[in-house]
């Protein structure tokens, strides 16, 4: 039996259905310290689903969809499908398990790929064969990173590696990105947090970080900002009729923001 996994963890937490007793059993356990981690989760799946449909709009046909985990629970391909058939669409994850499954649910999917690189490597991205084979780097691109850079400490400068994917990036491409944030939150959430990444660590070997508006708002220098800027996850674009309070504290606990490369 397979330990417990993160891209199933996050599964579960979206109510999706690729995930196994042990990643349920550990999902209820981090769940103790930070009750809406489910509700963040989700929360963030809805941001991902609005940038994608906005990068449709903007006519962007490419994407890469970087730490991405599973390609379930209406993923980045079946956001953009919904909109524009042609689509193509690239999952890159660094844990095979999740690879593995990606490509039995995308078995019948001729315009999506896994690739299994690790995101915080650029040059491991644009050298795998379906990104050559699905994404031509001439024409823009919309890249997702919504499951990276928590996962990536300040020694390993975070900054530094959206930078390298922006200068990778054609002309009217988009970076959309979103974070884990405690900013706003009182001592009582705050604790739930930090108890929470400590159950990751604990849990499956995983240590998030947490960072401020600042810190998170600086990764877009070089960029755009694409209206209404850095903003909570919930407060980018949210859908008419939204009850934008429906989600508190967990509302409060992830940026998220997009920049386009000009040209």
């Amino acid at each position: 039996m397979e330990n417990a996994n993160i891209a199933r963890i996050y599964d579960y937490y979206l109510g999706g259905l690729y995930n196994f007793a042990i990643d349920r059993q550990k999902a209820e356990r981090i769940k103790l310290t930070l009750p809406s981690v489910d509700l963040l989760a989700r929360g963030n799946r809805d941001w991902l689903r609005r940038s994608v449909r906005y990068l449709v709009a903007q006519g962007v046909e490419q994407f890469i969809d970087i730490a991405a985990g599973l390609p379930t629970a209406n993923n980045t391909h079946e956001v953009a499908h919904a909109l524009n058939p042609r689509a193509r669409v690239i999952y890159v994850d660094n844990d095979p398990s999740a690879v593995i499954h990606g490509e039995e649910i995308l078995a019948k999917e001729p315009l999506v790929a896994m690739a299994e690189a690790d995101g915080r490597h650029p040059e491991q991205v644009w050298a795998h064969p379906a990104i050559r084979d699905l994404i031509d780097l001439s024409q823009p691109v919309g890249i997702i990173l919504g499951g990276l850079l928590v996962f990536v400490p300040d020694e390993d400068d975070p900054k530094g590696l959206v930078a390298a994917y922006r200068d990778a990036l054609a002309p009217g491409s988009y970076l959309a990105i979103s974070h884990l944030t405690a900013d706003t939150v009182d001592a009582e959430t705050r604790g739930q947090v930090d108890r929470m990444v400590a159950a990751y660590q604990a849990g499956v070997g995983a240590t998030l970080h947490v960072r401020d508006k600042a810190t998170f708002a600086s990764w877009f220098e070089g960029m755009e900002l694409v209206d209404p800027g850095v903003t909570l996850m919930a407060d980018w674009r949210p859908d008419p009729g939204l009850d934008l309070d429906a989600q508190t504290p967990s509302r409060q606990l992830g940026y998220g923001a997009m920049g386009r490369i000009a040209g």
